[in-house]
């Protein structure tokens, strides 16, 4: 499905060597820069490549899968992060996100939260250059989370509220934050940061925000959204899913053959581990799938097309172990080893 990246003819610009956030959509099996004010926006038919360098001269690559995005673009995803990885003077962690499922570090780059949007962009592209619509574009968003807040587009219905959580009613000139009788501080405060971010970066500042409670609904959204009927509730559960801790339960592969037929062989089935299990001619599987996690450490001299087949061989992984496609999946150059990689042994020097 992926395969190596030339040494030259690089899609990526020398700028992006510079800290900061980049974000590029792939369309057509290329790499295009999301502007500034689309960052944080993502549709579910596509698949990101996100690089972010820190001041600190530090990398790390980001491959997002939207729901519905197709595996031709996956794959091409994929191809790019091995053409940016290679471009990088510093080696980068390397992270698989799936829509719903991001990483903690994934989800700091966007202190107001993110958005999912329907679609593609490209159809939306599409959709935008049609003859222009009698009245504006209506979306609701659903507002959800603790400690990483997500809004995704919903049915522009009273079927798609609870009161649980947060919601977010554009009206293109009026956007109101409506917050659930049961809804968290965090839900309402973030709710309220991506309607101002809404407003400020699509509408240009051209927009009114109203906060309204569960109750208090303005005429504005019963003349859209009809009367309002006795609302569901939410699970208390599923406001803490993105909150889940790794457990000490674990186990340590090594991978024999990273570009031919994948083949793992045990090191131990439980942690802690110790650091010498780790040789730097191979690459090592740590799996807490169990825990919705995957690490696979890339060894220094482990040869250069067995570190760019890791994402492939994290996902043939996961199919074997029958865990959930959104696992998520951090790649770690030898020397980059994260904090929650480390967690998992004895002692680390």
């Amino acid at each position: 499905m992926y395969t190596a990246s030339p040494k030259s003819g690089s899609p990526f610009d020398p700028s992006i060597k510079q800290p900061g956030l980049y974000i590029w959509r792939v369309e057509k099996m290329k790499p295009v820069s999301v502007s500034e004010e689309m960052k944080g926006i993502f549709y579910s038919g596509d698949s990101y490549l996100v690089l972010h360098n820190g001041a600190d001269g530090q990398s790390s690559v980001h491959i997002w899968i939207g729901q519905n995005s197709s595996r031709d673009e996956q794959g091409a995803c994929a191809l790019l992060s091995t053409h940016l990885n290679s471009f990088l003077t510093e080696k980068p962690i390397q992270y698989r996100e799936v829509q719903g499922n991001e990483s903690d570090i994934f989800m700091e780059y966007f202190p107001h939260g993110i958005q999912y949007q329907e679609g593609g962009v490209e159809s939306a592209f599409h959709k935008a250059k049609s003859s222009q619509p009698a009245g504006p574009t209506h979306k609701l968003y659903q507002v959800k989370g603790k400690k990483n807040i997500r809004a995704t587009e919903r049915e522009l219905s009273w079927t798609s509220f609870n009161t649980g959580d947060c919601f977010i009613v554009d009206l293109g000139d009026m956007i109101i934050t409506w917050c659930g009788a049961k809804s968290n501080i965090l839900e309402r405060n973030k709710a309220r940061d991506l309607a101002t971010a809404i407003r400020d970066s699509e509408r240009k500042g051209k927009a009114k925000v109203e906060i309204v409670a569960d109750g208090e609904e303005p005429i504005e959204m019963t003349a859209v959204l009809g009367p309002k009927p006795i609302l569901k509730e939410s699970s208390p559960e599923e406001d803490v899913m993105a909150d889940r801790k790794n457990a000490v339960a674990a186990a340590l592969y090594k991978v024999s053959d990273m570009t031919g037929k994948m083949s793992l062989t045990k090191v131990s089935d439980s942690s802690p581990f110790s650091q010498d299990q780790l040789v730097t001619d191979d690459c090592f599987i740590l799996d807490n799938g169990q825990c919705g996690k995957i690490f696979i450490w890339k060894g220094l001299r482990a040869n250069e097309q067995e570190q760019q087949a890791a994402l492939k061989v994290s996902e043939a992984f996961i199919s074997q172990m029958n865990y959930p496609p959104n696992t998520q999946v951090e790649i770690l150059p030898q020397g980059r080893e994260s904090l929650l990689f480390k967690q998992f042994f004895i002692s680390w020097k």
